[in-house]
């Protein structure tokens, strides 16, 4: 009995870990993805700050994907439980990151229409860290389940004033981590 629960020590461990490094190494992402319309007034300071996340984007995807892998693995209760009672706004952060994600790759292809591309990759980036912010409030503040662990609450339960108020401060803090991350490769 004591195995088993050192191996859930060490995968809830692992789990943060991986969460962790997805909203740091992400964070400066979707910062410089929110900050574009801001900080680069010039097409050329945009490619700039597009181009100082281009080598690194998509890669920092993966630790998002390997935390999701590692809670089902280790915790398919817990996995369940969230996405289904989170399944309204992980679709919404599902397609935030894949509109950002298109939105970086078609910039560079279609010239005419660059400034559509910067809209949604601007639109992509704040919703993305505002529902991940509104997500992680609701783990700690609390989201009502039944004795089946299932979430009995609607998509507007997970939007109360304590999980909102996460979202409000996970945007800052991209927000700094992206100014931070132009600051220090755009000099």
């Amino acid at each position: 009995m004591e195995n088993i629960q050192n191996f859930q020590t060490l995968w809830f461990i692992l789990i943060i870990i991986l969460f962790l490094g997805y909203s740091l190494l992400d964070g400066f992402d979707l910062g410089i993805g929110t900050l574009l319309p801001f900080i680069g007034k010039k097409k050329e300071e945009k490619d700039i700050l597009i181009n100082s996340i281009g080598p690194v984007w998509d890669g920092n995807e993966v630790w998002l994907v390997t935390g999701a892998g590692a809670l089902f693995a280790a915790f398919p209760q817990a996995y369940a439980t969230a996405f289904s009672g989170f399944y309204p706004a992980m679709i919404l952060v599902l397609f935030a990151l894949i509109f950002r994600a298109v939105s970086i790759e078609f910039r560079a292809h279609d010239e005419a229409r660059a400034w559509l591309w910067e809209k949604v990759l601007v639109a992509g980036s704040l919703l993305a860290a505002l529902l991940f912010g509104i997500a992680l409030g609701n783990v700690i503040y609390g989201v009502p389940l039944d004795y089946n662990m299932e979430f009995t609450g609607t998509f507007l339960t997970l939007l109360r004033p304590v999980p909102l108020l996460f979202g409000i401060t996970g945007v800052a803090a991209i927000l700094l981590q992206g100014a931070s991350y132009a600051v220090l490769k755009t000099e």
